[in-house]
């Protein structure tokens, strides 16, 4: 088994799984990075990628996942001035193990989803 127990809070925040995985797979750091996949984009590009994001949530996430080395924000003087994200190259590392993650959700979709429905005609009250 992988080495994920801990028995207090203290030896929580030395797990290496619990410390990186905690930050990069929750839904939003996961689809700002897959956004990121084929180059830089400005925060507009990002927000309209994902789409039903919010601008708070997205401002966090980016400064969340540029403070663990993920990615890079370069700001581009002018009128208006432009901020560009880009995976560095930890970044395109987790991307490229998320890639498999991707294609399994895409290809066993309808069978979670017929699962689901299960479940619920099941076990519903």
């Amino acid at each position: 088994m992988l080495a994920i127990t801990v028995t207090t809070e203290e030896e929580s925040g030395l797990c290496p799984v619990r410390s990186i995985l905690g930050t990069v797979t929750g839904k939003w750091s996961s689809l700002i990075l897959l956004a990121l996949e084929d180059g830089p984009l400005r925060f507009s590009a990002i927000k309209r990628v994902i789409g039903d994001i919010t601008q708070r949530v997205l401002t966090e996430n980016l400064r969340a996942l540029e403070r663990d080395g993920y990615l890079t924000r370069k700001v581009v003087s002018g009128s208006p001035v432009e901020v560009h994200y880009a995976l560095t190259p930890t970044g395109i590392d987790l991307v490229a193990r998320f890639i498999p993650l991707v294609t399994w959700a895409t290809a066993h979709y309808e069978t979670v989803q017929a699962a689901r429905r299960h479940y619920d005609a099941t076990h519903s009250r």
